[in-house]
């Protein structure tokens, strides 16, 4: 069992990451926990998606609504962690913390062991409802902070499973129990959003989605036959930190990994969360040994004075078909199809999409064919289940030469749609249930006006800090000949973050730095990204990482409703980045 307090130390704390999602590598607990010392041990399960998930299972059993794998993992390794002093702190409990906190006390039953289990609730808002927009949602979820974590903690909990806490918030609040923070320190707690930022998602900080993965691997950093190790985190009182891995494991830690995981579904320069607003144009990387990164300088404000609630209703039901196309005439044979069927549809909702023609005298069947999907979209199961496919099936010997499709027709399938609301502090109850069953209410911190935080994030939309001439002669070249890329989505919007490759020559990576940061304006993107030429005039939002060598795009609205409920080819802009790294522009030749 863990010491009954947590007393503050100006030791670095050293913190891990298991898991980045739920569904994660279950082997990674315990690789965790045999591969070096810890302090702490962190997973994060959760994203809106999962919380709609979550709320799905609930639906069908009130007693679920938390990771059930975070379970399976307890039961093989929560002997091992309590062996090792290192304590477990995660947010699996999603929807239903006390449901897993009693499940974790079973466990240890069952284990035989002695363990002070902790769980942070409050989180869930759905009794506001009405105050905030969300009548009737299936979820409601504020955002909480990591100062009930750090009460857990200092209360003597060995495990602390929490609802929606953010990402970061698994990493600030052991933290701030460590060191002694108070709710005020803002620059202290800033570094921790970032550390634990950098963390969140396991090993996309250790090369995983990495687009410089072929450099990592040529020079020998990688082996691509090892599975990635996950990152951890020394993190200083001052709230600098060193990300790092335990020696032997797979992937490799890099300014430019961390970069990757850094610029990762932000927005602004300044980062709003519920204990502290951060500075990201704050935020300073050197390398400073292998698989070593230093992260310093960042400085931290007063958090917004409002929680982020993420809100996931039932939108209705969705199904889809997928028809391939093979060799000559591919354009009449899809316009055809579509001409037969389009008729029949009488969902709400129609959605076609085509992938690209296929090369001409290709020299296999799948390389020249092309794939025509439909989505349809209704609020009730009746026009996307039978009546689609049924239209769908009966054209089998009536259609285009070739017909075929991909699989079977399917049942129709819930989808849900999530949207951020914002609710007032004083109207959630962070609360701690301490392993004793005692009660503690997390009183809120100082905080900043909604509108001057609001203000404060506008103006990092500002003019290039590089003023610098460039070359006027060009050559056209994919922009990822040296510019690397990091995509996916908060909701409906799509985040991109673009940096240059370090090289280690500074004056040319300073010249690369102000060639991208002019390069990257809103109207550049709408050209790299033509689905986004009919959005809003100002759908497109380009911030500046000067520090990073970075510029962070937002594009507003090009997810439509979010991942559940969107039919575009990328639904969580995964791609995103790659997509816009192969796109052609014009580069000065001095910097090729």
């Amino acid at each position: 069992m863990a010491d009954p307090t947590t007393t503050p130390t100006t030791d670095p704390v050293r913190i891990g990451s298991c898991s980045g999602f739920y569904g994660d590598r279950l082997s990674a607990m315990r690789e965790m926990l045999e591969g070096g010392r810890l302090d702490v041990l962190t997973g994060d399960y959760l994203a809106e998606l999962t919380m709609l998930i979550l709320g799905k299972d609930t639906m069908k059993d009130p007693s679920l609504g938390y990771a059930r794998t975070f379970v399976r993992q307890l039961e093989d390794c929560l002997g091992l962690a309590l062996e090792r002093r290192t304590r477990i702190v995660s947010n699996a409990g999603g929807l239903n913390p006390a449901g897993l906190a009693d499940r974790v006390r079973e466990v240890a039953r069952g284990l035989g062991l002695d363990v002070a289990v902790a769980h942070v609730e409050g989180d869930d808002v759905r009794a506001l409802g009405p105050q905030i927009g969300a009548e009737g949602a299936l979820t409601a979820n504020a955002y909480l902070g990591g100062f009930g974590i750090a009460a857990a903690l200092t209360g003597g909990a060995d495990v602390v499973v929490t609802g929606r806490v953010t990402d970061a918030s698994l990493v600030v609040g052991p933290a701030a129990a460590h060191h002694g923070w108070a709710p005020t320190s803002y620059d202290e707690l800033a570094g921790a959003v970032v550390a634990g930022h950098v963390l969140e998602c396991g090993t996309q900080a250790t090369g995983g989605n990495f687009s410089g993965f072929r450099e990592l691997i040529a020079s020998g950093r990688m082996d691509p036959t090892k599975p990635l190790g996950f990152p951890l985190a020394e993190i200083a009182a001052d709230g600098s930190s060193v990300v790092t891995k335990h020696p032997g494991t797979g992937g490799a830690v890099t300014v430019d990994t961390v970069t990757a995981q850094l610029v990762y579904e932000i927005q602004s320069t300044r980062y709003l969360g519920p204990d502290v607003t951060t500075l990201l144009d704050t935020v300073r990387l050197a390398e400073v040994g292998e698989d070593r990164v230093a992260v310093s300088g960042v400085r931290g404000e007063a958090p917004p004075e409002r929680l982020k609630v993420c809100v996931n209703e039932l939108g209705g039901f969705r199904n889809s078909a997928e028809f391939v196309l093979t060799g000559l005439d591919i354009d009449a044979k899809a316009d055809w199809l579509r001409e037969q069927l389009a008729p029949a549809l009488t969902a709400e909702s129609v959605t076609w999409t085509r992938t690209a023609l296929p090369p001409a005298d290709a020299d296999t069947e799948e390389g020249a064919s092309s794939l025509l999907r439909v989505t349809v979209m209704d609020t009730q199961a009746g026009p996307v289940g039978k009546a689609f496919t049924g239209p769908a099936v009966e054209l089998a010997l009536a259609s285009y030469p070739g017909f075929t499709m991909t699989g079977p027709p399917a049942q129709p399938t819930p989808y849900g749609v999530y949207r951020p609301v914002y609710v007032d502090r004083a109207a959630v109850s962070h609360t701690v249930v301490h392993a004793d069953g005692r009660r503690e209410v997390v009183p809120d911190p100082p905080t900043a006006p909604a509108a001057a935080a609001e203000e404060a994030a506008d103006s990092g939309r500002r003019p290039s800090p590089y003023p610098a001439p460039l070359d006027s002669l060009t050559r056209r070249a994919p922009l990822g000949t040296f510019v690397h890329a990091r995509s996916g989505d908060k909701g409906g919007d799509a985040n991109l973050g673009l940096w240059v490759a370090r090289t280690g020559d500074a004056e040319l990576d300073e010249a690369r730095t102000t060639w991208l940061a002019k390069l990257i304006t809103p109207r550049k993107v709408r050209e790299l990204v033509p689905e986004a030429a009919d959005l809003p005039h100002d759908a497109v939002e380009v911030y500046l990482l000067p520090n990073l060598g970075a510029v962070n795009v937002v594009i507003k609205g090009l997810l439509g409703r979010g991942v559940a409920a969107s039919t575009r080819f990328d639904p969580q802009a995964k791609g995103l980045g790659e997509w816009v790294r192969s796109r052609v522009v014009h580069v000065q030749e001095g910097l090729l």
